[in-house]
Formats: C-alpha cells, sequence, structure tokens
C-alpha cells in the first residue's frame, strides 16, 4: 500500500456550500467526500482533533502492546501515529512505558489526564454527532453508522464511535483506496470530475468549471493546473470571449480519462461490495439527504452543468 496521497487546505476546503453536480452524486466515494467537508467546515471539525479522539478512546478500553498494531487497527499511517502519539503524550494525556516482553516496544496506556479528557470529549462529540445529524431521525443515524462502519477495515470497526469519526474514516479510506488503484498513472481520483466535465462539454473557463464542480476557484486552479502540467488539458482563448482563456482536454487527456474512469467505476464496485445488497443506494439516500439544500439546489444549474448532466459517464 502506498502512504496516503498528501492532501492541501485547498482541496481540503474545497467544497462550495449549497450546490451538487449531479452526475457525480451517483457515487458514494464523493458523496462521501462532500459530507466530510461540510462537518469538517463547522467549528472544531479537524482532522488532528479526529485521530487525537480515536487514539483515546481506544486506550480507554486496553492498553496497546504496540504502536504500529493500533495504528494498523485504526487505519492510521504509521508516521501520523507516531504525531499522535508524541502529542497526546506532551499533553499528559497518554505515555509510553516499556514492554516487559519485548524491550524494543513501548505499552501505549491512558492516563487520568487522558480519561477526564476522554470523557469531555466523548460529550462534545455526542452533542456534534446530533447537530450534524438533525435532518435524520435516530433510526436513520443508526443506520447511517451501521452502513459507515463496514466501509472501514474489520478490525477497526468495534474502535470508530461517533459519525463524524465513522465519516472521516471512511473517506479517507476511500479516497487512498481509489487513488491506489491509480498508481504510476500520475492521477488521482479527483481528476476523473474536471477531466469528464472538460469532455462532455468542451472548452469552457476555469470559472464554469469550477461552478459545474461545485468548488472554489482555488481548488479549481490548482485541479487545472495539475492536468496542465502533465499535459492532459491546455489553456487556449476562448472562442466566445477573445480576453480570456478556455480550457480544453488534449488527446492525452482522453486517454487517460478512461483511466480514471475504469478506476472510479471499480471504487464504486468495490464499495457495493464492501455494503452488501442494497446497501450503496441505501448509503447514497442517506448522504443526501444530509446534503438535501446541496442536492436541491443542483438541479438549477447553469447550462454547463445541464449539458454535462447529460453526458458524463453514469456509474457502473
Amino acid at each position: 500500500m502506498n502512504p496516503a496521497t498528501p492532501v492541501t487546505r485547498a482541496e481540503e476546503s474545497a467544497e462550495v456550500p449549497g450546490k451538487l453536480p449531479e452526475p457525480l452524486a451517483d457515487y458514494v466515494s464523493y458523496l462521501l467526500r462532500r459530507v466530510h467537508a461540510q462537518f469538517s467546515a463547522t467549528p472544531d471539525g479537524t482532522d488532528t482533533d479526529s485521530r487525537d479522539f480515536l487514539v483515546l478512546d481506544a486506550l480507554s478500553g486496553q492498553d496497546w502492546a504496540s504502536q504500529l498494531d493500533l495504528a494498523e487497527r485504526l487505519g492510521i499511517n504509521r508516521t501520523i501515529m507516531v504525531q499522535v502519539i508524541d502529542r497526546l503524550e506532551a499533553r499528559g494525556e497518554a505515555q509510553r512505558t516499556r514492554n516487559p516482553d519485548n524491550r524494543r516496544q513501548y505499552v501505549l496506556s491512558l492516563t487520568g489526564r487522558g480519561r477526564t479528557a476522554l470523557e469531555a470529549r466523548r460529550r462534545a462529540v455526542a452533542e456534534r454527532d446530533a447537530q450534524l445529524t438533525a435532518v435524520l431521525t435516530r433510526e436513520e443515524t443508526a443506520r447511517l453508522d451501521a452502513l459507515l462502519a463496514r466501509l472501514l477495515p474489520e478490525p477497526a470497526q468495534p474502535l470508530v464511535q461517533g459519525t463524524e469519526y465513522l465519516m472521516a474514516q471512511a473517506h479517507f479510506r476511500l479516497r487512498k483506496h481509489g487513488d491506489d488503484k491509480l498508481t504510476g498513472t500520475g492521477l488521482r481520483v479527483r481528476h476523473y470530475g474536471p477531466l469528464s466535465a472538460l469532455v462532455a462539454s468542451g472548452p469552457c473557463a476555469q470559472q464554469q468549471l469550477a461552478e459545474f464542480l461545485a468548488i472554489t476557484g482555488p481548488a479549481a486552479s490548482q485541479l487545472v493546473d495539475e492536468l496542465v502540467k502533465q499535459g492532459l488539458v491546455r489553456r487556449g482563448r476562448d472562442p466566445r470571449d477573445r480576453r480570456r482563456y478556455a480550457l480544453e482536454v488534449t488527446d492525452s487527456g482522453r486517454e487517460k480519462l478512461a483511466v480514471v474512469t475504469a478506476a472510479v467505476q471499480e471504487l464504486a464496485a468495490d464499495v457495493a461490495a464492501m455494503l452488501g445488497p442494497g446497501g450503496a443506494d441505501e448509503l447514497r439516500a442517506l448522504l443526501l439527504k444530509l446534503l438535501a439544500s446541496a442536492h436541491a439546489e443542483a438541479n438549477s444549474g447553469s447550462e454547463f452543468s445541464q449539458n454535462a448532466k447529460s453526458t458524463v459517464p453514469a456509474r457502473s
């Protein structure tokens, strides 16, 4: 497995609230990204806090004889796990002690201060989850949690608690799982949206592309720069307005679109298999309900959006 792909701040804060490109909304992994972004946009919604909470919560049930084992169980990158433990130890919430059975290993345990901090965080997590899932019934929230847990590695499922944290870990796992399918191509799953939209609707201004993908200008610029650097997209003069540039997919970009489309569809098939019969449709409906205002607004999109909607390949 490759290390997790670095994600820039522009990408993490890319989504524009209240809009949802309908062709991409068929994909559970895309909807997860949107809901994760929505959750993260609210106060205290940080990845650092998420990982700290997950580790503290895991330590509350037992001491762990191996930091590596805990990292693998939680699906956290080894390097990031070291940073988390360093941070918790500096705050006096966790401690490392030599493993008497293996002097090369440290036993991880929760301190009294850590237990107090964890209880406060659990209350905050419960309040935050209630706020973030207010549009769902109690039964729907329970079902959402159950479906999200299926997207995690089996050893991690009993260790991750709370809707927001289940959402975050499922999003991180699917993003990496999809990107791993594109190893060696220079592509990422996130490149599917802009390439497919530009092929579907032809040359367009970068602002139009950002509007269709419902992402910010800086995020669109970052994506376009990545694609231009690889020779998959070129900037030419807009024939309708010579004062501005139009984005156009190159022949190489069309070939690469087939590659990234296959990866996206494979990811969708993997998600369906993880969720079981009917699970993907059920999770999609729940995620769309969380994004209800955004999804409703997507139906009144621009002409560019309507053109792309009719021609972008649907999920398998």
